[in-house]
């Protein structure tokens, strides 16, 4: 099959030619993912090309960084870890492969289907904070992997994601030891953005923003010290952890 090319407003799709109707799903949903980001982050960059791979392998071939991030990724979250993104592109699977990779468990489909926002999110913070990428060097991808909670976290709440990962959230806290507050790169694909969800519902959206827009040079803890109001880090994760349950307490 021949790749073919679709545009939109602000982006340009290109697949596989029996993708078409799968490729204006994306573009819409991108769309619609850059209006919302506009009210939170100053930079939202337009003109990026998103490719609709049509399968797994492809994706990782086109995109290397995705299998490392994956290899520290605990096992329940790289299901999730399903596209990538760089400073001029966008890669993601199609959105029949997505659903396909979904488990049984309720929200894992509507996570997965939010992947093209999540990567179009990821841009975004990188954009708005230059000490992460895009673009990738060797340096801006080990920075990023100390920092996942952040990166992933910040993409997965601006995307919408939080609210599908209920189900996955009570799974991990009945199968594994309690979480590292800031979650740990092996728990960020799965509980970064909660961390964002519990200092939005605190402190409100703007503070989410800010949080995502810079990496305190002191590190994580003065990083979220200051986020929630100089309130002292181990107050702090005692709420989250409650907040962790209470989210997979309502799957």
């Amino acid at each position: 099959m021949s790749w073919v090319e679709s545009v939109s407003p602000s982006f340009r799709a290109r697949f596989e030619e029996r993708d078409a109707d799968e490729a204006d799903r994306v573009l819409d949903q991108l769309e619609r993912a850059r209006e919302r980001l506009a009210r939170h982050f100053a930079r939202v960059p337009g003109e990026l090309t998103v490719v609709v791979h049509d399968s797994s392998l492809a994706l990782s071939l086109a995109q290397p960084y995705l299998p490392l991030a994956r290899m520290v990724t605990a096992p329940a979250g790289r299901r999730y870890l399903a596209g990538w993104f760089g400073a001029n592109e966008l890669h993601v699977l199609a959105p029949r492969l997505l659903e396909a990779r979904a488990s049984g468990v309720a929200g894992s489909r509507e996570l997965l289907l939010l992947t093209p926002s999540a990567m179009y999110a990821s841009v975004v913070v990188g954009a708005n904070n230059p000490e992460l990428p895009p673009p990738f060097t060797l340096a801006s991808f080990m920075r990023y992997l100390r920092w996942a909670w952040l990166a992933q976290g910040a993409a997965q709440y601006f995307a919408g994601q939080v609210e599908h990962l209920r189900p996955a959230i009570a799974r991990r806290l009945r199968e594994g030891a309690q979480p590292s507050f800031p979650p740990g790169v092996r728990d960020a694909a799965l509980l970064g953005g909660t961390v964002f969800d519990l200092l939005a519902c605190e402190e409100g959206e703007a503070a989410a923003a800010r949080l995502a827009g810079r990496l305190h040079p002191d590190g994580p803890e003065a990083a979220l010290t200051k986020a929630f109001g100089e309130r002292a880090v181990a107050h702090t994760a005692r709420t989250w952890h409650a907040h962790l349950a209470r989210l997979g307490g309502s799957a």
